[in-house]
C-alpha cells in the first residue's frame, strides 16, 4: 500500500497546484477587462488613457482612484482585510489606496489580499509592445494582446499588427526542416512545421492541446484553421511575371527593366521640350507688349479725365 501523505506534503502539493493555476490564469487573462488596464478619463485635462496613479499628460492625481487588482473605488470595510482600519467609515480617494504597482503604474487599495497578490499576478509585468517596443511607462494608451500570436500591443499598433500577423516568413507553406507540407503553424516564429518536426525534446506536449513550437515553445495551430498567407516580394525578378522564356521570368524582368529605362529618358525629353516651348511663348509675349506700347505713344486723345482734366475746370468764354 502507498504511504499515507503527511500534512506538510498535502500543503506543498496544494500550493504547487495553486501556483500552476495562477500561472495559467495569468497567461489567459483578458487584458481589456482587467482593472489595471481599464479606461480612465483625467479629472483635470479630460484626456482618456489607461488606469494610472498619475495622469500621463498633466501628472495630476485622480479624485477617485481605481484599484488595479479588484477594481473598486470605495472601501466599505465589510471584512477585516484592510491593512488600515476605518471602522464605520467608508474610505475613498487617497484614503483607500495602499501602494502603486511598478508594472502597470496604477493604484492598489489597502486590502491585504490586493497588496500581497497583485504584484505577482499583474498581467502587465512584461508588457512591451512587439511593434514599437514601448512599455507602460512610455505611452499613455492601454495595452492589448494579439489574438493570433498573443504578444503585447499598444493602442496605436494593435490594428496594423493583427492585420499582418498571419503572414509567413517564407514563400511557401513547406516545413522549415524538410520539404513536406507544414500542417502546424507558429504565429510567433511565422513558420510551418510538419507532424514529425513538431516533436521536441525541450518542449513537451500537454494532453488535449496542440503541439508546441520546437523553436520558441509557443502553442502552434493547424494551418488549415488559419488564414495564413506567404511572403510576397514586389521587387527583383518576380515583378516580371512568368510570361518570359527564361526560368521564373528572367527574360521578362530584363525586358521590363529596359523599357523602364527608355521610358524614363523619353519622359525627361518631353519635359525639356515643354520647358523650351514655355520659354518661347514668354519671349513672344514680351515682344508683342513692346510693339503695342510703341503704337500708342504718338496717339493724342486731348484733354481727358485720365490726364487730370475735369469738365468743371473749363473757362467760360
Amino acid at each position: 500500500m502507498p504511504k499515507k501523505k503527511t500534512g506538510a506534503r498535502k500543503k506543498a502539493e496544494n500550493r504547487r497546484e495553486r501556483e500552476k493555476q495562477l500561472r495559467a490564469s495569468r497567461s489567459t487573462v483578458d487584458l481589456a477587462k482587467h482593472p489595471c488596464n481599464a479606461s480612465m478619463e483625467c479629472d483635470k485635462c479630460q484626456r482618456r488613457q489607461k488606469n494610472r496613479a498619475f495622469c500621463y499628460f498633466c501628472n495630476s492625481v485622480q479624485k477617485l482612484p481605481i484599484c488595479a487588482q479588484c477594481g473598486k473605488t470605495k472601501c466599505m470595510m465589510k471584512s477585516s482585510d484592510c491593512v488600515i482600519k476605518h471602522a464605520g467609515v467608508y474610505s475613498t480617494g487617497l484614503a483607500m489606496v495602499g501602494a502603486i504597482c511598478d508594472f502597470c503604474e496604477a493604484w492598489v487599495c489597502h486590502g491585504r489580499k490586493c497588496l500581497s497578490t497583485h504584484a505577482c499576478a499583474c498581467p502587465l509585468t512584461d508588457a512591451e509592445c512587439v511593434e514599437c517596443e514601448r512599455g507602460v511607462w512610455d505611452h499613455g494608451g492601454r495595452i492589448f494582446s494579439c489574438s493570433f500570436c498573443h504578444n503585447f500591443l499598444c493602442e496605436d499598433d494593435q490594428f496594423e499588427h493583427q492585420a499582418s500577423c498571419q503572414v509567413l516568413e517564407a514563400e511557401t507553406f513547406k516545413c522549415v526542416s524538410c520539404n513536406r507540407l507544414g500542417q502546424h503553424s507558429c504565429l510567433r516564429c511565422k513558420a510551418c512545421f510538419c507532424d514529425e518536426h513538431t516533436r521536441s525534446k525541450v518542449f513537451k506536449q500537454e494532453k488535449g492541446k496542440q503541439p508546441p513550437c520546437p523553436k520558441c515553445g509557443h502553442e502552434t495551430q493547424e494551418t488549415k484553421d488559419l488564414s495564413m498567407s506567404t511572403r510576397s516580394l514586389k521587387f527583383g525578378r518576380q515583378t516580371g511575371g512568368e510570361e518570359g522564356d527564361g526560368a521564373s521570368g528572367y527574360d521578362a524582368y530584363w525586358k521590363n527593366l529596359s523599357s523602364d529605362k527608355y521610358g524614363d529618358t523619353g519622359y525627361h525629353d518631353e519635359e525639356e521640350e515643354e520647358d523650351e516651348a514655355e520659354e518661347e511663348e514668354e519671349e513672344d509675349g514680351k515682344d508683342s507688349d513692346t510693339e503695342s506700347s510703341e503704337l500708342f505713344t504718338s496717339l493724342n486723345l486731348g484733354r481727358t479725365y485720365a490726364s487730370g482734366y475735369a469738365h468743371y475746370e473749363e473757362q467760360e468764354n
